[in-house]
């Protein structure tokens, strides 16, 4: 009953609060309606009854409202790529474009990145790039530049058309695994640590006016002791989101090389905090995002609160992506095998944002594999991609199936109205990278991405047919950034690609 009590509460919100446009007034000459207002562009400040399982609390050192100062995406204004899969959404809108159907893929050119042979407790890392270690793009006039950063502790600056360093190469002083993200407004670029070599992991704040490190933020509060940001931060209503590996997701106010912490949600689930290693994907003041206990939170972005708590079974570190489908914000999330023994479900899931209500639920059997004592987990570490153009109405994910289906990996087609499986396509291998998407000028689309051997991939996406496949590479754990009609990709030991689809 209190769910519905709370359902009929956020029906009526969100008629008040501008689910439509006002409608013009009457008379005697024509009118145009007015403008939403920031305030009724916010989604509504409710709780669901799911959040009785979450327990948490809300820090600040003072009393006033953080409330987003506006609800524009700031991504969505440039061609540059700044956070993983380019936006707010997180729907990897590159607009990779293409003249006509491709027939292949070419290397334009490869950096290496040197080898850290240093020993962590977790072992030596190596060089390349890590899961998910998407480059930045930045396009600014004549100058494109490729950013990104390596499991062998540096940052590396290259030009886009040649590969060769456009600035020098950065000591960021721990491993980074993640995805670093660059201000859309400042000369700041965010990089979060995953391994400690030496020192604590925290947050950096790269200068890139003085190209150096001017900021570091290690939370000694956190209800869980591990502190990796895995997860790229990204701007909303003017305030930088950033979920970490410690049980808490914080709201900073932004300057030129420098962060200011404003609020802090930690929170547990069954007692204990889980870690973010996902992105949090957001529309308006909403964010959604999801942890290694397989919880989903949706959170008002105002106050910091949960509004929904979803349990989607198991660890879950691929980032969920959003898609507005009539005026509704609906979430794509998927789970891993892990907590559920060596065999299980994937839980591939879509839900309503606004609610948390499930629409449709996949269960893909998969299974975790031994590697010379190393444990892999099945099911989904990608982040999915929504289809457009000719493949509209169509998900497509990469799988780990690790042979609980005839091969270790699948990119799958889903429908996005009941989750149905179109079609799937036998990988050579297991499949961290999350896949990408060009379109030639009839609108068709095609799927580029690589796997875990180290083989790239390129498919048409309505039939599944596979155009191109070669191995190039050691082993893409890593997302590849689009632009144009070229993939930037790094791999694990060889460092990072640019393909060219032709």
């Amino acid at each position: 009953m209190k769910l519905l009590f709370f359902s009929a509460i956020l029906l009526l919100s969100t008629a008040c609060r501008g689910g439509k446009a006002p409608e013009a007034q009457t008379g005697g000459e024509d009118t145009l309606a007015k403008p939403l207002t920031l305030e009724e562009l916010f989604l509504p400040d409710t709780v669901y009854a799911s959040v009785q399982k979450v327990h948490f609390v809300v820090e600040q050192e003072d009393t006033l409202d953080y409330f987003l100062k506006d609800v524009d995406d700031r991504y969505a204004a440039t061609w540059s790529s700044f956070t993983f899969r380019r936006n707010m959404l997180r729907d990897a809108s590159f607009g990779g474009t293409l003249e006509k159907r491709p027939e292949t893929v070419e290397i334009a050119w490869q950096f290496n990145t040197p080898e850290d042979n240093f020993s962590t407790h977790l072992g030596n890392w190596g060089g390349g790039t890590g899961w998910t270690g998407q480059p930045i793009y930045v396009k600014d006039g004549d100058k494109e530049e490729i950013i990104f950063t390596s499991l062998n502790s540096k940052a590396y600056f290259l030009d886009f058309n040649t590969g060769k360093r456009s600035r020098p190469d950065l000591d960021v002083l721990n491993t980074i695994k993640g995805s670093p993200s660059l201000d859309p407004e400042l000369k700041n670029l965010y990089i979060g640590q995953g391994v400690s070599r030496k020192t604590p992991m925290c947050l950096l704040v790269v200068d890139l006016l003085q190209h150096k490190i001017t900021y570091q933020f290690l939370d000694k509060k956190a209800w869980r002791n591990w502190g990796a940001f895995d997860s790229s931060p990204v701007v909303a209503g003017g305030y930088l989101i950033w979920p970490g590996e410690n049980g808490s997701i914080y709201k900073f106010a932004r300057e030129q090389g420098k962060l200011t912490l404003l609020q802090t949600l930690r929170y547990k689930v069954n007692g204990a905090a889980p870690g973010i290693e996902s992105s949090i994907a957001i529309w308006r003041n909403y964010g959604w995002v999801q942890d290694n206990a397989g919880n989903i939170l949706c959170i008002n972005l105002n106050t910091m609160k949960p509004v929904w708590h979803y349990s989607n079974h198991d660890d879950s570190d691929g980032t969920v992506v959003c898609r507005i489908e009539d005026g509704v914000p609906y979430v794509y999330a998927a789970s891993e095998v892990d907590r559920q023994g060596m065999s299980g479900m994937c839980y591939f899931i879509k839900i309503n944002g606004l609610n948390g209500s499930l629409v449709w639920e996949q269960k893909i059997p998969c299974r975790r594999i031994d590697l010379g004592g190393k444990i892999l987990d099945g099911g989904m570490y990608s982040t999915p991609l929504l289809g457009a153009g000719n493949c509209d109405g169509m998900i497509f994910a990469n799988v780990c199936r690790n042979r609980a289906a005839k091969t270790n990996g699948e990119l799958m087609a889903l429908s996005t109205s009941d989750g149905s499986i179109l079609y799937s396509v036998p990988l050579k291998q297991f499949c961290w990278s999350s896949p990408v998407a060009f379109y030639d000028k009839e609108n068709n689309m095609y799927i580029f991405t690589g796997d875990g051997e180290g083989n790239i991939y390129l498919i048409e996406g309505k039939t599944g047919q596979v155009i191109y496949t070669k191995k190039v590479a050691y082993n893409f754990e890593s997302s590849p950034t689009v632009a144009g009609n070229a993939a930037v990709v790094g791999s694990r030991v060889n460092g990072i690609f640019k393909f060219v689809i032709k």
